[in-house]
């Protein structure tokens, strides 16, 4: 069974349109909303690829009730901690040229009861688990350690984790030994502070990262695949060019996929060609899709990975 932890998920309301465009009307082709947060998106690939998933999140509010019935229907086990304000609404907005731009609101506080809570409901599930997923950003006023705590709880019922967070909060986890990060480029970057321009850039910035504490390290570099490091290992995982069509949520595909990967093969490059692949599929459906087994499998078989010194 694998874990993921949401602790600021949303309604994800995304907008489709013909062109995306300044000072110039464009035009709306269709809309929806959905369940939408990192470790919710997480939960939702891995239960189409028929693996036991149980998927935890603060809820609150009207969106909060959303949420849960979005979740009702998703097919897999979940964990809603009732909190006393509404989680938080996003906006995706995504034109026919693949140009996408997503607008986050901060989401609730949550008190420190609540948060007792929702780490009380990870370490329940525990148990009988493989890899816990601490997955997306934490809302207003919940301390950087947060996930850190988690990591710890983890490794004292021989549970692998996967960190996927940005700037203080990934940072924070690196100290307690995570088995994975996903950091994109831009996240690296910011946790780095540094730009991160060339492939020698890159390829420094998974080592370092690696040299911080993590166990292994995915570097995602979005259409171009991703650096990965890990024991002196440094594979550069290269996907067929696709005509991508929302970017967005690729990287959550990524992170299940990885972590579904080494449930099945311990086998840290083959894990690294799945997570190529399945945020490559991905990124080919409009909105916010994953791609199915089948689909990510197609392109797996044409993801190139190479070691590199």
């Amino acid at each position: 069974m694998l874990l993921t932890l949401t602790l600021n998920p949303a309604i994800d309301r995304t907008v489709s349109v013909d062109r995306l465009v300044f000072e110039d009307r464009g035009y709306i082709l269709s809309s929806g909303e959905a369940a939408g947060g990192r470790g919710l998106n997480a939960s939702r690939l891995l239960h189409s690829y028929g693996v036991p998933t149980v998927a935890i999140a603060p809820s609150g509010g009207d969106t909060g009730a959303r949420l849960r019935q979005y979740l009702a229907c998703a097919g897999h086990r979940f964990e809603l901690v009732p909190i006393q304000r509404s989680i938080r609404t996003n906006l995706i907005l995504t034109d026919r040229q693949g140009l996408t731009v997503k607008l986050n609101e901060p989401g609730p506080e949550l008190t420190a009861e609540e948060l007792a809570h929702l780490e009380q409901a990870v370490i329940s599930h525990l148990e009988g688990a493989s890899w816990l997923l601490l997955c997306g950003s934490l809302p207003p006023g919940v301390p950087a350690d947060s996930y850190r705590r988690l990591i710890r709880q983890a490794k004292r019922h021989g549970v692998r984790t996967l960190v996927d967070s940005d700037a203080e909060v990934l940072q924070d986890a690196l100290l307690d030994g995570p088995t994975a990060v996903t950091p994109n480029q831009q996240e690296a970057a910011r946790l780095l502070n540094k730009g991160l321009i060339t492939r020698q850039h890159i390829r420094n910035a998974a080592q370092r990262i690696l040299a911080m504490g993590a166990e292994s390290v995915i570097l995602s570099l979005g259409s171009r695949g991703a650096m990965a490091a890990r024991d002196g290992l440094i594979l550069e995982a290269v996907p067929p060019p696709v005509d991508a069509v929302c970017p967005i949520g690729a990287g959550d595909a990524l992170n299940a996929a990885f972590a579904w990967a080494m449930t099945q093969k311990d086998d840290f490059q083959d894990a690294v060609r799945w997570a190529v692949a399945a945020g490559t599929a991905s990124a080919r459906l409009p909105g916010m899709q994953f791609a199915g087994l089948e689909a990510t499998r197609q392109i797996y078989e044409k993801v190139e990975v190479r070691q590199i010194r």
